[in-house]
């Protein structure tokens, strides 16, 4: 989908809110600030919670996507 390079990748697939976004917290706090983290889900919930999450947070939303059911971030942190 991007050619974006993330320094980091998560993959929530097949977890249902509110874990995609506790890991990517989670996640978020290990990488160091500029980097980015790719964030892979099935949950749709997530095409609206992750983009308010970095509203919330400060972190930047590069890019998303979605195919087939898989929804794909690209998630720099503030």
């Amino acid at each position: 989908m991007s050619n974006i390079k993330a320094d980091s990748k998560l993959d929530t697939s097949g977890k249902c809110c509110p874990m995609p976004i506790v890991e990517t917290n989670v996640a978020m706090k290990k990488i160091n600030s500029g980097e980015i983290l790719e964030i892979i889900a099935t949950d749709p919930g997530t095409l609206t919670d992750i983009p308010s999450w970095c509203e919330r947070t400060g972190h930047i939303l590069m890019e998303s996507g979605q195919s087939d059911g898989v929804m794909q971030f690209y998630v720099k942190k503030g």
